[in-house]
C-alpha cells in the first residue's frame, strides 16, 4: 500500500530532512508517525502526496511509483488519498454540505450521486443534522469531522491525517481518533502524524518514531518515545 525504499530528501540549506528511510505499510493498517519538530514527519507527508520528490530512493503508493508521475498525473493520483490537516482548511463561505460536496465536484461526480454520497458520509462522522451549518457555527471538533468527511467522501483507500487533533481539546481529540479508528476498521489505511502522547499511548497501534530524518523505532503495538 505504502512503501519507502531507502528514501532520502535533502534541501539546499544543509542536512537531509530524510536519510535512507525504509517503511512498508500494509493495506488496512493504522500507523502513527511521531517525532520531535525537525524529525522529518512533514517532509514524509509531502513526499507521499508528491508535493516533493525524493533526492534518492523509491516511493510507492497504491502501486504507483510516485517519483515517475508526470505533472498532469498528480491530481488523479491524489484523489486516491484523503488528507486531514490540523487547521481544518474548510471553505468558510460555504455550509457543511457544500464543503463536503466540493471534493466530489472537483472530480466531476454527477449531482445525483453527490446528493446521495454527502448525507451518507456526514452520517458516518456524526454530523447528519448539521449539513446547513457554516464552519464558524461549529465547534473545533465538529469542524474536524467535516474535514474528515470531505477527505473520505471519494472513498480513498488511504487517509493521511497531519496533526488532526492539534487544535482540539482532549475530549474532541479522543472523539476524532475514535472516528479514525472506526474508519480504519472498515478497511481504510490510516496514517496519522501526531505529537499527542496520550492518544498514541492509549491506542496501542503501530508507532513509527522518527528523529533527525531517520526511523529510530518501529513498534507493532507501540507507545510514544520521548527520548531518543
Amino acid at each position: 500500500m505504502i512503501t519507502l525504499d531507502h528514501v532520502s530528501k535533502s534541501y539546499s540549506t544543509g542536512a537531509p530532512a530524510l536519510n535512507d528511510v525504509s517503511i512498508h505499510i500494509e493495506p488496512g493498517e493504522f500507523v502513527f508517525i511521531v517525532g520531535d519538530s525537525g524529525s522529518g514527519k512533514s517532509t514524509l507527508i509531502k513526499l507521499l502526496l508528491r508535493e516533493l520528490l525524493p533526492t534518492s530512493g523509491t516511493i510507492t503508493v497504491n502501486g504507483t511509483n510516485v517519483g515517475k508521475l508526470k505533472h498532469r498525473q498528480i491530481p488523479k493520483f491524489r484523489r486516491k488519498i484523503g488528507v486531514v490537516f490540523q487547521d481544518f482548511r474548510l471553505l468558510m463561505d460555504r455550509n457543511v454540505y457544500e464543503n463536503v460536496a466540493f471534493a466530489q465536484r472537483v472530480v466531476q461526480v454527477p449531482n445525483k450521486q453527490i446528493r446521495k454520497n454527502v448525507p451518507s458520509i456526514l452520517a458516518v462522522v456524526g454530523l447528519a443534522g448539521k449539513y446547513k451549518a457554516r464552519p464558524k457555527q461549529l465547534s473545533g471538533g465538529e469542524q474536524q469531522r467535516v474535514a474528515v468527511a470531505r477527505a473520505l467522501v471519494n472513498e480513498p483507500p488511504i487517509l493521511l491525517a497531519d496533526e488532526p487533533t492539534g487544535n482540539l481539546d482532549p475530549k474532541n481529540s479522543q472523539e476524532i481518533m475514535k472516528l479514525l479508528e472506526e474508519i480504519n476498521e472498515k478497511g481504510t489505511t490510516v496514517l496519522v502524524v501526531t505529537h499527542n502522547r496520550e492518544i498514541v499511548n492509549a491506542m496501542k497501534k503501530r508507532v513509527i518514531t522518527m528523529s533527525q530524518g531517520v526511523v529510530v523505532s518501529d513498534q507493532k503495538e507501540g507507545s510514544y518515545i520521548d527520548e531518543i
